[in-house]
């Protein structure tokens, strides 16, 4: 009986629930009709949308003033208590169905404090998430403050945008100084050059650390800009404050054929496996050969990074180097050169190929900064420049799709890695 007593209520609820979207439904359909009947469109200045917002937020901020003063608009409860409303005042706000104009009730004793739009507060918060989305995106103050004159006919200015911008900089500290985990399976490391205006326009990189973590996520570690060419000296401080965050340990450090850094990935992590970026060989081999041979040296190679163990690997290469060392020498001395941090990887399980390679988690990253980076030209300041890097990585993966199937494939990878670096690998919970 209880049990069907139970089933009957959840019935009940689900009709009325039902009940209540067909009459929200009903509400909208007669508020659309009757805006078309009097030819007032859905946007723009006195469209629908911003009449029915001004309506919520008047309704909203005349419910916050009667829980300030305790008692009804015109109730006689509120004779003789000592304050009480004194009118109301206009201001405009700016939403994100464009700028709307309400009136803000008022007290006596200037005591209320409202908070749906708080005093002095011209935009709702929507809106300065809009403006950070968009900025994300790679469009610079300029771009922004026309979008939001054209699609809603507000008038916002680069320096308003910009302030609202700066909003994620107390955030971003935080972030760049969050406690991290004990052990990373793997660590790949990367710079995307700037260029940022320090008395004259130059080229400066912005160190990216992008980990897998043991539950399978991409974990950006921080960023850092440095102060000159790319150089393993600045790694070696950027690693050692990773490790001193609390990554005691790195399975494997994935990085480009910078000179140098090997030693420094090797001092903060004494038994990381160092592996060249097989991306990044590949990049740095077609920047020696002429374009329309490209796809003949992509298939040339390919039978060297996917060989089965490093003496087959050898072999081809030595193909390689036979068809197009006279051509491209260049290219066989970059492979000759990157060879001892190259090979570390043919030894490993299929599965820890493809995280490595395959899927090198990097390369989207970096992607998504060179489009934002692109879209501003240049930067007046460091800040700005790793604003703007930091603005674009936060806005990756919104709708967490990517991230669901990094974890899916991440299984076979953690148990490849496991057995492969038996004792050092221990999930910890996040």
């Amino acid at each position: 009986m209880v049990q069907a007593s139970e089933a009957m209520d959840l019935e009940a609820a689900a009709v009325a629930q039902e009940d209540h979207k067909a009459s929200d439904r009903e509400l909208v359909g007669r508020l659309v009709d009757q805006a078309r009947a009097d030819g007032v469109e859905l946007v723009g200045e006195n469209g629908l949308l911003g009449r029915l917002t001004k309506l919520v937020l008047e309704s909203a901020l005349e419910g916050e003033i009667t829980d300030h003063l305790g008692y009804d608009k015109h109730d006689p409860a509120g004779r003789g208590v000592g304050n009480s409303r004194n009118g109301t005042r206009s201001k405009t706000v700016l939403t994100e169905v464009g700028p709307v104009e309400i009136t803000v009730p008022r007290d006596r004793d200037a005591s209320f404090e409202p908070k749906i739009v708080r005093k002095r507060q011209r935009r709702l918060s929507g809106v300065d998430e809009m403006v950070i989305s968009l900025s994300a995106k790679g469009l610079t103050t300029g771009e922004i403050s026309a979008h939001l004159a054209e699609v809603y006919g507000a008038e916002v200015s680069k320096q308003t945008i910009s302030t609202i911008t700066d909003k994620v900089l107390e955030g971003m500290a935080e972030w760049q100084n969050r406690p991290l985990d004990a052990v990373y399976p793997v660590i790949f490391i990367d710079a995307i050059h700037v260029k940022i205006r320090d008395g004259q326009v130059a080229n400066r990189p912005i160190y990216v650390a992008l980990a897998v973590t043991v539950d399978g996520e991409r974990d950006i570690l921080g960023l850092w800009a440095g102060d000159g060419g790319e150089g393993a000296k600045f790694w070696l401080h950027v690693l050692t404050e990773i490790k001193n965050r609390g990554a005691g340990d790195a399975l494997m450090v994935v990085c480009d054929g910078l000179k140098g850094l090997p030693q420094a990935i090797e001092t903060v992590w004494p038994q990381a496996v160092v592996q060249t970026c097989v991306v990044h060989l590949l990049r740095a081999s077609f920047r020696y050969a002429a374009r329309q041979h490209w796809d003949a040296i992509a298939k040339a190679l390919r039978p060297i990074y996917s060989a089965p163990t490093e003496a087959a690997a050898l072999e081809r290469f030595y193909e390689f180097a036979e068809t197009w060392g006279g051509k491209y020498p260049a290219i066989v001395k970059l492979w000759e050169d990157a060879w001892a941090e190259f090979v570390p990887f043919l030894n490993f399980d299929a599965e820890i190929r493809r995280v490595i390679c395959s899927t090198n988690a990097i390369e989207s990253v970096n992607a998504r900064i060179r489009r934002a980076v692109k879209a501003r030209g240049h930067f007046p300041n460091e800040q700005a420049a790793l604003k703007c890097v930091y603005m674009a990585i936060m806005s990756l993966d919104p709708t967490g799709k990517g991230r669901k199937r990094w974890v899916t494939r991440w299984k076979a990878a953690l148990n490849a890695f496991a057995i492969t670096f038996d004792g050092r690998l221990s999930p910890t919970p996040r």
